[in-house]
């Protein structure tokens, strides 16, 4: 079966699909913006097979949304956020906002996220929740929250 090419359709959510609509693709992202940013670190984060963690992050560094760097004379790199990567992750910070509200349960949500122009602690929205300025991907340090598992 083939897969359908959502990067060729004429919409822009297909488009953006893409480049991250695997299932993958947003929790490498996570993990990536959450300062794993090694290929051991984030296949022992998500259980991930080498194989297919290869072609994600091969597919992310292709469209721009990652930088592989080099941090060891041997073959070994290192992959941060470009700009094109941390404005997506401002998409995943209101994914995760409607998984909080909908989907975290009694537990709460397992991340909190503390702005730094105003030091409290919102929930991942675009916009703090308490001093209404904007709140980006950089804009916040990720903490555990009250779900996060212990």
């Amino acid at each position: 079966m083939q897969r359908t090419n959502f990067g060729e359709m004429v919409c822009s959510i297909a488009r953006t699909l893409d480049v991250i609509g695997e299932p993958w693709s947003p929790l490498i992202l996570r993990d990536v913006w959450a300062g794993l940013t090694r290929f051991e670190q984030i296949q022992a984060d998500l259980g991930i097979s080498r194989k297919v963690l290869t072609e994600r992050l091969n597919h992310l560094v292709e469209h721009g949304v990652l930088e592989r760097r080099s941090y060891d004379r041997r073959p070994r790199h290192e992959y941060v956020l470009t700009e094109k990567g941390t404005e997506l992750v401002d998409l995943l910070m209101v994914m995760a906002r409607w998984g909080d509200t909908w989907l975290a349960g009694k537990a709460g949500p397992p991340v909190l996220y503390r702005h730094h122009a105003c030091g409290e602690i919102s929930k991942g929205d675009l916009r703090c929740a308490h001093c209404g300025e904007p709140m980006h991907a950089a804009d916040v340090d990720l903490l555990p929250g009250p779900g996060a598992a212990g």
